[in-house]
This record gives structure tokens, sequence and C-alpha cells, in this order.
């Protein structure tokens, strides 16, 4: 049985991930691997209210103010490859940081089955998740150099949802890239809304990136939320690959389709151009 973390036990064994989800399998010959050469990568130590959360961060050696890219986990954790899409954007000049969202209820990378897995997952309050990661941009900004006035986010999977309710939440983010996260779900009293909720007051533009033959995320209600972005003012747009499953970005999986992978990627960087991050 998975034991809950105790608060005292959080703030004293809070421990960043290491190398793959055991959950899943990597595919080492499609698996991308970024160096941390000129950067600084590693794990830090986010102050939250109720102690700390670990997560990893990389930013280039060198420079001042960078711009914040909040990059938002998995279900399976900010491992590996959570950990090199934050050195893939510090290449690229920004201060990149992916908090542990779920290290209260419990170390989900140490876990093989899937549905204990998500048995954590459900319990992590949104509004947990939302003060965190307003800890983790406070962070940046005093501890990394990190610039305030250029914000954005992106997630995949459960973190792809999250990247929906915090701009939704913060209007100080100036973009957001959602992959594939789901759009539509019941209502609980831990996660009160979902983006379809907040889809027509959004005034962030982001951008959803999502694949046709997701089992997961039925195309309906992909376009249950391009509907509703057509009422708000933040510019939002969706994407889907038509042959693209879940999770065609994560490269350590089966499920990665290198075109729409590095199609989306490009379409990424240009959208946070595009909005001065």
């Amino acid at each position: 049985m998975i034991q809950e973390i105790k608060r005292r036990e959080f703030i004293a064994t809070a421990t960043l991930t290491t190398g793959f989800a055991v959950a899943v399998e990597p595919v080492f010959g499609k698996v991308i691997t970024t160096d941390g050469q000129g950067l600084i990568a590693g794990a830090v130590k986010i102050p939250v209210k109720d102690g700390e959360i670990p997560a990893y961060r990389a930013q280039p050696e060198k420079g001042e103010d960078f711009p914040i890219v909040l990059v938002i986990q998995e279900i399976f954790g900010v491992h590996e490859h959570i950990q090199d899409v934050v050195r893939r954007f510090a290449k690229l000049g920004y201060l990149a940081i992916a908090p542990e969202l779920f290290i209260r209820q419990g170390d989900v990378s140490k876990l093989s089955n899937i549905d204990e897995i998500r048995a954590i997952v459900a319990t992590v309050p949104d509004s947990q998740v939302l003060s965190d990661l307003d800890a983790t941009v406070d962070w940046a900004v005093k501890s990394a150099n990190g610039n305030a006035d250029k914000l954005a986010i992106t997630g995949f999977c459960w973190g792809g949802r999250i990247t929906w309710l915090y701009s939704a939440y913060n209007p100080n983010v100036k973009a957001g890239v959602a992959w594939y996260g789901r759009l539509v779900n019941n209502v609980t009293e831990l996660q009160p809304k979902h983006p379809v909720d907040i889809a027509a007051e959004l005034t962030v533009p982001v951008l959803g990136l999502y694949g046709g033959q997701d089992a997961g995320i039925p195309v309906e209600t992909v376009e249950q939320i391009r509907e509703k972005l057509k009422s708000s003012s933040s510019k939002s747009e969706i994407i889907v690959y038509p042959d693209a499953p879940h999770a065609f970005f994560a490269d350590y999986r089966p499920s990665y389709r290198e075109n729409e992978a590095k199609d989306g990627w490009q379409k990424l960087q240009a959208w946070f151009r595009q909005y001065g991050v």
C-alpha cells in the first residue's frame, strides 16, 4: 500500500527523481540526450508554504534576466526526459525549471504500477499545484536571475492540463503550450475546474498540441475547448496531429512520433517568440 508522506517527512526527505520512471520502459534507440555544456543545471530546492519541494533547473552559465519557462511533468514525475527538456530550453537561452509537484503525496518515480501512480496523482489538489508554481516563479526571480516579465509555461499530459489552469490563474504568464493535456473531466473538491471550464475567460495565449489518435483525450473534447476559446480574448490556438497518439513528444516511450514532436517543438518556440518570451 502506498503510504502518505506526512508533512515533517516531506520536508526532510524530498529528493529529485533520477533516471526514467519505473512504470515506463525507455526506448533507448530514440531517447534524445541534451548535454549540460555551457549550462548551470541540476537539482534545487524551492521554498513553499509547508517546507521545500525539489526541482530540476537549467540555465545558461552566462547572462542575466533570463526568460523563465515552467516545465510541468507528466504523471511519472520529473524524471530524465523532463530534465532533458529543461536542458533543451536552457540551450535556447531560457531559465527552465521543473518542480516535483507530487512529492507530498508520494514518489511516483519508484512505482511500476500505473494504477498506483494514478491513485497518488488523484490526491494532488490543484490549489497546491498553483501555489507551488507561484513559489517556483518567485524562486526563479530571486535566486536564479529570472525575469518575471518574461514568463512562459509548458507541460505534458497531466502537465498539459496544468498549463491551461496556471495560464488562467496567473495573468502574468506571457504564453503557454499544452501538450496533450486532458481538457474535460469530472469536477471534484481537489480539481474544481478543468481547461474547458476556464477557456472562455482565458486571457493568456495558450497553444494546445493534441494527437488525433489519442485514446485518452477524445477529439470531440478538443473541439469543445476550441469552441470555448472563440469567446476568449487570449488568441489561443489548437493544433491536432491527425495520426499522432497520446505522448507523441515523449522520445523515451513507444508513443514517440518524431515528425510531430519536432514540428510541435518548433511551433512552441515560435509561439513563445511571438508573445515576447
